[in-house]
């Protein structure tokens, strides 16, 4: 593997990707993706090791996705322009740096601080996701990105139940610490076995950003696949910053590795991750949002219906943990074919769009469940449910258009 490091076009590199360097990409953008959501489940524990409120803990979920919205935008395109291998595993140093204040912290400041960093530089995730479809065969990248993104998923879905799981062993800290070690290892791997990959035509880091907006105006199927992974995740987002509050109350009453075992559904949706890439290849792309689009709505109705009974409550969610991954590896399977050259950034404007839509739900689930409890948390999912499937519509307009003009 290491005889690829002076090659730097992607043509060149395609050989030398294997199937145990996926799994060891994915591993990485899984723990990366994943140290934004161990907070989730111990919103109680850090409240009552803080000494502050559980609202003001719960805004902890909402900065991490607005620091890793921000990482998006101004690192990832980056990768278009710097050595990617370098890129990702530098980055990967400094979230690193972020985990171990967020699991020394001895106040919620310190807290806040190693939150950001951890968003912000965790978006070596980003730098490895479009890596992988640049180290594939045209035809096969859909499978090599749905790999990939099957760790990213494992990392956000299943890390609210290690997280849980953990707390009750050493304490809510406990996560934090042993991710920042786990990082440090995957790091030197990937530094090891990486190949170099550079963009043979770097612009400056100026006109790099400014890019960012011309490929937004260039193409409008990259538009409409960020605003519908964007509500699509905003949607899941009013989930994930009200479940911890409603499990540990009195309707439930489920502890901290109670309400991370809840996280463990997130299985399904690893293994929706790696059967949509296939299918995406095949073409049935719109089809997939479609059907993820409906197990979403019906998700929202279902937990709105069975409140207070925790079969009722897990069989929405587990519609949810299939529908969020299904939309996001069909969107990232139509956007990586329209600018081959710059997927990093290409990559960069949709997924700031879709973690602007999880900072936005978070924010309106946890607006949602101190102003109404869990009956307006449910309207406001549903809702961002109701928006994502007319911007489903509009993106098939697009596709229509697209075939009447060719």
């Amino acid at each position: 593997m290491n005889s690829a490091e002076g090659l730097d076009t992607p043509t060149e590199m395609k050989a030398y990707l294997s199937t145990a360097t996926l799994l060891l990409m994915a591993t990485a953008t899984g723990l990366c993706a994943g140290a934004n959501y161990f907070n989730q489940p111990l919103l109680h524990s850090i409240a009552q090791s803080l000494s502050i409120s559980e609202g003001l803990a719960a805004t902890t979920v909402t900065l991490s996705q607005v620091a890793y919205a921000l990482g998006l935008l101004f690192l990832v395109p980056l990768g278009d322009k710097l050595e990617q291998r370098g890129l990702a595993v530098g980055l990967m140093l400094l979230a690193t740096a972020g985990l171990l204040i967020s699991g020394y912290a001895h106040n919620f400041n310190m807290l806040v601080i190693g939150t950001l960093i951890t968003g912000l530089f965790s978006v070596a995730a980003q730098i490895l996701v479009p890596m992988a479809a640049n180290l594939s065969d045209p035809a096969r990248s859909g499978r090599a990105v749905g790999l990939v993104m099957s760790g990213l998923l494992a990392g956000i879905l299943l890390a609210r139940a290690a997280a849980g799981l953990l707390s009750e062993v050493a304490g809510w800290a406990s996560i934090y610490r042993l991710t920042a070690l786990l990082m440090l290892l995957l790091a030197a791997l990937l530094w090891t076995l990486l190949p170099r990959s550079r963009n043979p035509e770097p612009a400056s880091y100026a006109a790099t950003l400014r890019s960012l907006a011309s490929l937004s105006a260039a193409h409008p199927r990259l538009r409409s696949r960020a605003l519908l992974g964007g509500l699509v995740f905003g949607s899941v987002s009013v989930l994930f910053s009200s479940m911890a509050l409603l499990l540990s109350g009195p309707a439930y009453g489920l502890n901290d590795s109670q309400i991370g075992l809840v996280g463990l559904l997130g299985i399904s949706g690893v293994i929706t991750a790696s059967l949509v890439g296939r299918l995406a290849d095949l073409g049935h792309g719109q089809s997939i949002s479609c059907a993820a689009i409906v197990l979403l709505l019906l998700g929202w109705l279902g937990f709105y219906l069975g409140t207070g009974n925790l079969w009722w409550f897990l069989l929405p969610m587990l519609l949810l943990d299939i529908a969020l991954p299904a939309v996001h590896i069909s969107n990232q399977s139509v956007i990586y074919q329209l600018a081959p050259h710059a997927r990093a950034r290409v990559n960069a404007v949709y997924m700031t769009g879709y973690f602007i839509g999880a900072a936005s739900g978070s924010a309106l689930g946890a607006a949602a469940w101190s102003l109404g409890g869990w009956s307006a948390t449910c309207a406001t999912g549903l809702a961002l449910a109701t928006l994502a499937a007319l911007a489903l519509w509009y993106d098939q307009q697009l596709v229509q258009r697209e075939a009447r003009h060719a």
